[in-house]
């Protein structure tokens, strides 16, 4: 096996095994109605469905590059996509749920998306511009894309608060990566983690009652597959920060939001080492 698909109820913090696979996958995302899985792999996306039916693949037309960066819509129409197959470097573009023809949303490049908005009208993403990785959001629409952070340091990974008052996201700016939070209007600033380990993809429950982060040792760069990390779970300002669990995984584990709808559980994929 090289992927496991699973899925962590953090009520009774017991996890539950859906689908292994010789094959790469990664990022899982819930439906809105909880009753699939939205992946990619091999640059493409993949619906796995709960109730144990076989697992579908996506029709996203010409778009065949797609990354770990794509999502759901909160109203469940549409998915999101980060593909590179149109200009050779990631753009995002929007599908309809049943699959279709990609419509392009971000003119500048490269852009990954990372969030959508609880009201549906846009998305964030981190946009790598001069060689500076920056968090942008864009109406879902398209058009000009808003700058919140400007250079200090790396900055990704960004999703949206529930209740939308907030956007987390991973920044090196004091070195070690750790996990930030801004108003999506660009005030408020403020640092949520400051410990010794690097901090990424952090995903606020659709409770708005806790954030679930990944967490490499300090040692590692960027953030690399194939490695011991720690999924971890805190409250929505950083108090009382736990390790649920570590797993053999990091890059393809939780990319993008992951929950349930109802907040209970969240999906992760867990790896095995290449042969």
């Amino acid at each position: 096996m090289r992927s496991s698909v699973e899925i962590y109820n953090v009520r009774t913090g017991r996890a539950r095994e859906v689908w292994q696979t010789d094959r790469l996958v990664e990022a899982p995302n819930f439906s809105p109605d909880g009753s699939y899985l939205l992946l990619n792999g091999d640059g493409l996306l993949y619906r796995l469905p709960l109730d144990g039916g076989e697992v579908v693949k996506v029709d996203t037309g010409f778009a065949v590059n797609c990354n770990n960066d794509h999502g759901i819509s909160p109203d469940g129409t549409k998915i999101v996509i980060s593909d590179k197959t149109e200009f050779g470097k990631s753009a995002i573009y929007t599908l309809p749920i049943e699959g279709g023809t990609p419509r392009l949303i971000t003119e500048n490049l490269p852009s990954y998306w990372h969030g959508w908005s609880p009201d549906g009208r846009q998305l964030a993403y981190c946009g790598i511009r001069d060689d500076l990785f920056d968090i942008y959001t864009i109406s879902v629409d398209g058009g000009a894309e808003t700058r919140l952070t400007h250079g200090e340091g790396r900055n990704d990974g960004p999703d949206y608060s529930a209740d939308g008052q907030w956007i987390y996201f991973n920044s090196s700016r004091t070195g070690l990566m750790q996990i930030w939070r801004i108003h999506p209007d660009g005030t408020g600033l403020e640092q949520v983690t400051s410990d010794n380990q690097g901090n990424w993809f952090a995903h606020p429950s659709p409770n708005n009652d806790m954030v679930l982060l990944l967490s490499y040792d300090p040692s590692v760069f960027d953030h690399p597959r194939d490695l011991d990390v720690r999924l971890r779970l805190m409250d929505m300002d950083g108090g009382n920060l736990k390790t649920l669990f570590e797993l053999f995984g990091g890059q393809g584990t939780i990319n993008v939001p992951c929950w349930s709808p109802d907040g209970e559980e969240f999906a992760y994929v867990r790896y095995f080492p290449a042969a």
